[in-house]
């Protein structure tokens, strides 16, 4: 099961101008807290939770041990 269907996309790098460069940067940021917020909540989460929301165990594990910055 891939879990990071739930998780937004990370925002593709463009030939855009340099003065955007900042956006970019805080708009990375909020994505990589974001996925680092939605897997501390995942792992949170007991059996009954995952079954209901159709999570394996092992999946759960296996996203939970994905570092921030991958998808």
């Amino acid at each position: 099961m891939n879990l990071t269907q739930y998780l937004p996309a990370a925002p593709r790098l463009s030939n855009q101008p340099l003065a955007h460069l900042g956006q970019r940067l805080l708009a990375r940021l909020a994505l990589w807290q974001q996925r680092a917020r939605t897997r501390r909540q995942l792992a949170q989460l007991d059996a009954r939770l995952l079954a209901d929301a159709g999570i394996s165990p092992a999946a759960r594990t296996e996203e939970v041990a994905k570092p921030f910055w991958r998808e």
